[in-house]
């Protein structure tokens, strides 16, 4: 699977987020590409991004970087912070970006 953005390593950190936690890719509603963040998404791509409606929220759209399970948008926002796969721990900060990712 490709990640698009400032991929600083295999487990989809990037420049802007690069801690121990920050281990997921958000796969974006308007170009079907997974980007670690919203602003790898914004210096990279030609476009506006576009945020996931709930009605869509049973699609997969995010990946754990840690064992590349993708996760349903729903399982995401439920997860307690860690992947059902792998219990990898993902940033519980990222929750404060959700609005940028998701209707919500």
């Amino acid at each position: 699977m490709t990640i698009k953005g400032k991929i600083i390593d295999e487990e989809t950190r990037c420049e802007h987020y690069h801690s121990a936690q920050d281990v997921i890719a958000i796969k974006f509603r308007c170009c079907g590409e997974y980007y670690p963040c919203y602003q790898c998404h914004q210096e990279t791509a030609d476009h506006t991004a576009e945020t996931w409606q709930p009605e869509l929220f049973h699609e997969k759209a995010i990946l754990c970087g840690v064992c590349k399970h993708e996760l349903t948008i729903h399982e995401y926002l439920n997860s307690s912070n860690e992947c059902p796969v792998c219990q990898a721990s993902f940033n519980p900060g990222c929750k404060l970006h959700h609005h940028l990712y998701f209707s919500v």
